[in-house]
């Protein structure tokens, strides 16, 4: 059955991100073995992410480092003031 929903799923989120490294591994050259050697994470963690989008959140974080990308992480979780304000209006 197809999921039809407006917003994403966590295994949309956790596929497209793969697909994305992926890209970008391949677009700098690099097989998953020298990236392996490169960052710190198992040849078997940067496989089986590539494949099920499934990856520990230190092993990632090494990764984006490697590539430049660790402040692509910065905005994640942060309340944005502006919603907080919208928020209270409707609170009462």
């Amino acid at each position: 059955m197809k999921n039809y929903s407006i917003n994403k799923t966590p295994s949309q989120v956790q596929l497209e991100l793969a697909e994305r490294f992926k890209e970008m591994r391949k677009s700098k050259k690099l097989s998953q073995h020298q990236l392996a050697d490169k960052s710190g994470v198992s040849y078997g963690s940067i496989r089986r992410f590539e494949y099920t989008g499934q990856i520990s959140l230190e092993s990632l974080l090494k990764l984006a480092h490697l590539f430049n990308r660790l402040d692509d992480f910065d905005n994640v979780f942060i309340i944005n003031e502006d919603l907080k304000k919208i928020e209270k209006l409707f609170s009462y």
